[in-house]
């Protein structure tokens, strides 16, 4: 038996699309969801696998479908096999049920991995160079030197820290990361 599945990201968007191209791939149930690739808890997906038996297909238009990583297609693919239920992609042009779609689906798995790698590789490469540079990610400091010229002036009256944080607009901890010799005071 032929099973559906469709997925869209948002409530928003529509499953139509999806769902005629599963109908005219001859589907005989369909199962869909309303939810993010990266959710887990993804219900139509989980009663599509469910009501498979040993032989029959789970159709989807495209593999992205079925969730974000390639580990994540990876792993459900194995767990299809194991209970001797094969996965189709119609747009993909992927059919697990035979030797050669298992083979280029793990080919695909595989470049999808090192395409990972590869990414992790120039970020991190990147991210060095910018170190070296002086340049650091993250937001910017809300302490503006403005800020901490106003804190110097400040701190040679009686105000308390507190004070001085809530008059310049920044929170104690934000205070006291900037002047941590006063955080005894």
């Amino acid at each position: 038996m032929l099973i559906g599945y469709a997925r869209v990201s948002t409530a928003a968007q529509d499953l139509t699309p999806q769902l005629d191209a599963l109908k005219e791939a001859g589907c005989e149930k369909t199962y869909s969801d309303k939810a993010s690739g990266a959710r887990v808890n993804r219900p139509g997906l989980a009663e599509a696998i469910a009501y498979a038996r040993p032989g029959d297909v789970i159709v989807v238009w495209k593999l992205d479908r079925l969730g974000r990583t390639m580990k994540g297609l990876v792993d459900l693919a194995a767990e299809l096999e194991e209970r001797k239920i094969g996965l189709r992609s119609i747009t993909d042009g992927i059919d697990t049920s035979g030797t050669a779609g298992r083979l280029v689906f793990n080919i695909l798995a595989a470049m999808a991995q090192m395409e990972r790698e590869l990414v992790r590789e120039r970020t991190g490469a990147a991210l060095a160079v910018a170190r070296r540079k002086g340049r650091f990610g993250g937001r910017k400091s809300v302490m503006t030197q403005e800020r901490k010229n106003v804190v110097a002036e400040l701190l040679k009256t009686d105000m308390a820290p507190s004070e001085i944080a809530a008059a310049i607009g920044v929170s104690l901890s934000t205070f006291y990361r900037h002047f941590p010799a006063r955080r005894g005071d």
